[in-house]
């Protein structure tokens, strides 16, 4: 079937009005009305080819969440009328020790929601920025959030699973003194789940007018990074600390504030590398700079469980699908508090 989406021809090209097609669900598909989905940065990244092997035309979009519309014959576990999402998983090879193991996201033949191959046309798949999607059952997820946050719903497909679970593989939670380092799209749902998790939360920024905006979220201390006596006053003391930056910087300043055994743990996938680290900074205290990408199917349904019951969503601006443009250029001014969110009813009209 021919759908509507908003997607780009070319790197160079603003995104515009286009027509997809989506496949007839098979027996263990689900098709789901796309009510929002979130911009996240990577679709910026991936949409404008500064990042390899685009394919055009290109429709970004992995924070997805609407109703079921059909269901194949063999889907049990869903029906038409629920409220469910899609992240950045559609599909795997699901037998490797990672899909067996629940950790879909790192199998080597992951399929994400967009520009990764498909037997579908045009060949490679395309993601959230359209009316509607097909998906295999074991990729949709379940929402219990209320409808009426639905859209604020959408970015913790992506933001809020990146941050929950190195949050949980590294056992964030009471007596455990936890650092965010940055306050956008991914910081300010790391600083909300490390705190409904009951740990002490101290978030990092480099600005001192989002003091007050990082303890609204729910940090318990914040610090200014520019500032050197701040930072030394929390030498040592961190069990863990969750960088969210996209930016290359001085790691050197942040594994010193990790107690013995303590973990600094990367999310944000900057252009160019960082700085290398002082060996000693580790070594002396078998410290670990480590990494985390997104999160399996059932951890990412632990997630939106977890926000369910602890009333978290994303903060959230909503954009018609016309503004998707300019609010790609508020998102590399850092204009957005803190996540966009496509309503996609307007992908038409």
């Amino acid at each position: 079937m021919l759908i509507h989406a908003y997607g780009a021809y070319a790197g160079d090209k603003p995104l515009e009005p286009l027509q997809i097609s989506r496949r007839s669900p098979a027996t263990h598909d689900v098709q789901i009305d796309i009510a929002f989905c979130g911009i996240c940065h990577s679709d910026l990244h991936q949409v404008r080819a500064e990042w390899a092997g685009t394919q055009f035309p290109c429709v970004p979009g992995h924070e997805i969440v609407g109703r079921v519309s059909a269901v194949g014959a063999h889907v049990a576990e869903f029906k038409v009328g629920d409220l469910v999402g899609v992240g950045c998983i559609v599909d795997s090879c699901k037998h490797c020790d990672d899909c067996e193991s629940g950790l879909e996201n790192y199998c080597d033949g992951m399929i994400g929601t967009y520009n990764f191959p498909t037997s579908d046309a045009p060949g490679w798949t395309l993601g959230g920025y359209s009316q509607n999607i097909v998906v295999h059952e074991r990729y949709v997820l379940r929402i219990s959030h209320p409808e009426e946050q639905l859209a604020a719903v959408a970015p913790l497909l992506c933001a809020g699973i990146t941050t929950y679970s190195p949050l949980r593989h590294w056992n964030a939670g009471p007596g455990k003194k936890i650092g965010v380092v940055g306050i956008g799209g991914l910081g300010h749902m790391g600083i909300k789940l490390a705190h409904a998790m009951g740990a002490h939360v101290v978030a990092f920024t480099t600005s001192e007018s989002k003091r007050e905006a990082a303890k609204e979220l729910g940090a318990d201390e914040v610090v200014v990074s520019r500032n050197a006596e701040e930072m030394a006053a929390h030498t040592k003391t961190f069990d863990f600390i969750l960088n969210t930056v996209a930016a290359p910087h001085d790691l050197d300043a942040f594994l010193v504030l990790l107690k013995r055994d303590g973990a600094l743990t990367l999310v944000g996938a900057p252009a160019s590398p960082h700085p290398s680290p002082n060996v000693f900074n580790l070594i002396m205290k078998r410290r670990t700079i480590a990494g985390s990408m997104i999160g399996g199917i059932p951890e990412t349904q632990e997630m939106l469980d977890f926000c369910a019951e602890h009333g978290i969503v994303a903060d959230i601006e909503l954009v018609r699908a016309n503004q998707i443009n300019d609010a790609y250029e508020r998102m590399l001014k850092g204009d957005v508090k803190y996540r966009f969110v496509i309503d996609n009813a307007t992908l038409v009209g």
